[in-house]
C-alpha cells in the first residue's frame, strides 16, 4: 500500500486511527467517490482529504489503501481504502455480494495496516453497510499470538459516525464467531485436546445458560451408544474421546424440529498406521474444523439471541498410531449396525462422522447438515474457492446458497451419484469399505456416498470445508 507522510501540526502521540472508505468513479478514470463518513471528515478538513487523494498518486483501486498523517486532530493516523465501484452488486459468476465482499476485504486491509503502526483504537467507516464493515475488521484484525512472547498490538474497534449501530453489532458478533472457529484450529494440538476444546465451547457457551444445554459425554456413554467406528479411531490415543452435544434452544416455546449440526472433530490426524508424510503434518491440528465451525456456530446464535432450536454434535479425538491403533484391513461395527473395512486408517473422519449422524437421527431432525476437513480431494477439486456441498435436497441446497452469497463463504454443489454409492458398497470383508474402490478417483465424493450409507432424513447435506480450512494467499 502506498504511503502518503506529512508534515503536519499534529504530533503522532495518539493511539487512534481511522478507517475511510472511497468508491472507484463508474467512468474510465482516475475520479474518486467518498462514502458518507469520508465526505464527513473532509468536510471537517475543508477539502484537504480530496486534494491529498488527488496529488498522491492515481485512483485508489479496489484493496489499495493510503495512509496519511497528522491530518486530523483525533485521528493522527487515517487509512483511505479502496472499495471498488458502489454500483456492484450479486456477482452472477462469482456467486457473492461483491460490494460486500470488497467492504469486508478493504476495511480488513485498512485496520491490519493501522494495527502494524501500533494503534490500540480504530473507528471505521460503515461504508453504507455497517455488519459487512464490522466482519471485515474484527476479521482482520484477528492473530493467533498467544504462545509468543512479543505479542501483536491489541486493537479495540467502533463504528464511525452515525452507520448502523445494530448492524455493526451483529456483524461483530459474526466475526468473532469466525474467530474461535480459526483460534481453535490455529492452536496446537497439544494446547487443545479433545477435552480442552470441549471445555472451552462449554465455557463460552456458559453466559447463554439460560438457553443453551452442554453435555459433554465420556468414553463411556460413546460405549453405551454402540459407536463402534468412532471408537475404533479414538483408541490409537492416549487422548480420551469426548461427545460434544450442545442444545441452543432460541424458540423453547416452539415444538419445532431443531436443526442438527455435526462437525468433524479430530483433534490431531496423523492419519494413525496409514502414516501421514511429515511435510505438513502440523497442519492437521485444524483436522477439527468442521467441529470448530459447527460449535462457534451455535456460540454465534445464542449470543445473537437467534429464534432457532440448534443441536450440535461434535465426536472429538485424535487419530493417533499405535499397537493399540486401527490397521487396515479391519473390520468396525457402527451404531446403525453396518460393518465397515478399514482400508485407510487416514480416512478416518468418515468414521467417526458414520456414529454421529447415526445419533443425530434420534431427536427428529428438520435438516442435518455436517462439515469436515474431510478429503485432500475436495482441495484438489475446489482450492480455497469454496466449500463442496454433497445433498439429497434441492431445498436445503438453495438455503445454504442463499446464504453463502451474502456472506461471501461460497459453496458449490457436487454430485451424489449412484455411481460412488457403488465404490465403497462393493467391499471384500463387510458392508462398507471406508475408501472408493478405484482410491484416488473422485475420493471426495466416495466419502461422501459413503456417510450417504448412515443418512435416511430427507435433508442432509455434507459441507466437505477441507479446501477452506486454511487461508491460503489468494484469500485476501
Amino acid at each position: 500500500s502506498p504511503l502518503l507522510v506529512l508534515t503536519g501540526c499534529v504530533d503522532y502521540v495518539s493511539t487512534q486511527g481511522l478507517v475511510l472508505g472511497v468508491y472507484e468513479s463508474e467512468r474510465e478514470d482516475d475520479s474518486l467517490h467518498l462514502t458518507e463518513s469520508a465526505a464527513g471528515v473532509d468536510r471537517v478538513l475543508s477539502g484537504k482529504l480530496t486534494e491529498l487523494l488527488k496529488i498522491s498518486g492515481p485512483g485508489l483501486k479496489k484493496g489499495k489503501s493510503r495512509i496519511f498523517y497528522g491530518l486530523h486532530e483525533d485521528f493522527p493516523c487515517i487509512a483511505v481504502v479502496g472499495l471498488g465501484r458502489n454500483s456492484l452488486g450479486v456477482c452472477g459468476t462469482e456467486y457473492w455480494d461483491t460490494c460486500k465482499e470488497n467492504i469486508r476485504a478493504a476495511i480488513a486491509g485498512g485496520c491490519r495496516v493501522l494495527q502494524n503502526h501500533v494503534l490500540t483504537h480504530i473507528e471505521v467507516d460503515g461504508c453504507n453497510d455497517s455488519q459487512s464493515a464490522a466482519e471485515g475488521a474484527v476479521l482482520g484484525l484477528f492473530t493467533y499470538d498467544d504462545l509468543k512472547t512479543k505479542k501483536k498490538t491489541r486493537v479495540t474497534t467502533q463504528l464511525h459516525g452515525s452507520g448502523c449501530v445494530s448492524g455493526w453489532e451483529k456483524g461483530v458478533l459474526y466475526g468473532e464467531g469466525q474467530n474461535l472457529a480459526r483460534y481453535l484450529m490455529e492452536a496446537p494440538a497439544n494446547h487443545v485436546t479433545p477435552s480442552v476444546f470441549a471445555d472451552t465451547i462449554t465455557n463460552r457457551l456458559a453466559p447463554y445458560a439460560d438457553h443453551v444445554t452442554v453435555h459433554k459425554r465420556s468414553q463411556e456413554w460413546i460405549e453405551e451408544q454402540q459407536m463402534g467406528a468412532f471408537l475404533s479411531v479414538s483408541k490409537g490415543s492416549e487422548e480420551p474421546p469426548v461427545f460434544l452435544e450442545l442444545h441452543y434452544n432460541g424458540c423453547p416455546d416452539n415444538a419445532q424440529c431443531p436443526l442438527l449440526l455435526v462437525g468433524k472433530g479430530i483433534t490431531f490426524d496423523s492419519g494413525g498406521i496409514s502414516l501421514k508424510p511429515p511435510s505438513g503434518m502440523d497442519a492437521m491440528r485444524a483436522d477439527m474444523g468442521g467441529a470448530a465451525t459447527v460449535c462457534s456456530a451455535i456460540v454465534t446464535a445464542a449470543a445473537l439471541n437467534l429464534p432457532i432450536n440448534i443441536i450440535g454434535l461434535a465426536p472429538l479425538c485424535e487419530n493417533m498410531p499405535s499397537g493399540k491403533a486401527n490397521k487396515p484391513g479391519d473390520v468396525v461395527t457402527a451404531k446403525n449396525g453396518k460393518t465397515i473395512q478399514v482400508d485407510n486408517t487416514d480416512a478416518e473422519g468418515r468414521l467417526i462422522l458414520a456414529d454421529a449422524l447415526c445419533y443425530a437421527h434420534s431427536f427428529n431432525p428438520r435438516a442435518i447438515v455436517n462439515a469436515a476437513t474431510l478429503t485432500g480431494a475436495m482441495d484438489v477439486a475446489l482450492g480455497s474457492a469454496a466449500t463442496g456441498v454433497f445433498t439429497n435436497s434441492d431445498w436445503l441446497w438453495e438455503q445454504l446458497h442463499k446464504a453463502s452469497v451474502v456472506t461471501g463463504d461460497r459453496v458449490w454443489r457436487m454430485p451424489l451419484f449412484q455411481h460412488y454409492t457403488r465404490q465403497v458398497t462393493d467391499c471384500q470383508l463387510a458392508d462398507l469399505n471406508n475408501v472408493g474402490k478405484y482410491s484416488r478417483s473422485g475420493g471426495a465424493c466416495t466419502a461422501a456416498a459413503f456417510l450417504r450409507e448412515f443418512v435416511t432424513a430427507p435433508h442432509w447435506a455434507h459441507l466437505d470445508i477441507a479446501g477452506v480450512m486454511t487461508n491460503k494467499d489468494e484469500v485476501r
